[in-house]
């Protein structure tokens, strides 16, 4: 367990009953978080009532099949970024017709960090359509990302994403 004010199972059941209370199902694209978001989910009992799938998207290509990021987008701004965050949220949100999405991309280590993108440097966006979309309209969607640099290794990395991915739903619903 982490340090955090709240444990990764306690903010999973608060998210959990949330969406139930709202009627609303939540999806994730995950990368560096390799499922961890989808697996604190489901270990919620009931959780098939508000989540019906995740995307696990580690490679490239599986973020451009699966979710359709542009390959531009991709190769100009790499894998870990905000614009690949964005268009993995906006492709889960479609493909799945959820309510609410939250996508993960980073450096998880302990290698591959760099200069610009050391170790521990996550993109997250978190993603809900306006009031008057439908579920897996992507064209009407109130999107909120932004980065944070976790320290620790791997282990660490990954634990403090899928906590901070399940504080933004959070958040986002409570808005």
């Amino acid at each position: 367990m982490s340090n955090s004010p709240q444990s990764q199972e306690s903010l999973a059941a608060e998210l959990g009953e949330l969406l139930q209370s709202k009627s609303l199902t939540v999806t994730c694209a995950e990368s560096c978080t390799g499922g961890g978001i989808a697996s604190a989910i489901t270990d919620i009992p009931g959780s098939s009532q508000w989540f019906h799938m995740g995307f696990v998207t580690y490679a490239n290509q599986s973020k451009q099949q699966l979710l359709g990021v542009d390959p531009d987008v991709l190769s100009q701004e790499g894998a870990v970024s905000q614009a690949v965050v964005e268009d993995m949220a906006l492709g889960a949100l479609k493909v799945s017709n959820a309510n609410i999405a939250v996508a993960v991309s980073g450096v998880a280590g302990p290698g591959g960090g760099s200069e610009d993108k050391p170790v521990g440097l996550v993109w997250f966006c978190w993603a809900k359509p306006t009031g008057s979309a439908k579920p897996g309209d992507s064209s009407r969607v109130v999107l909120e990302s932004r980065s944070y640099q976790f320290e620790g290794g791997r282990s660490d990395v990954r634990v403090a994403a899928i906590q901070q991915a399940l504080l933004g739903l959070i958040s986002m619903l409570k808005k």
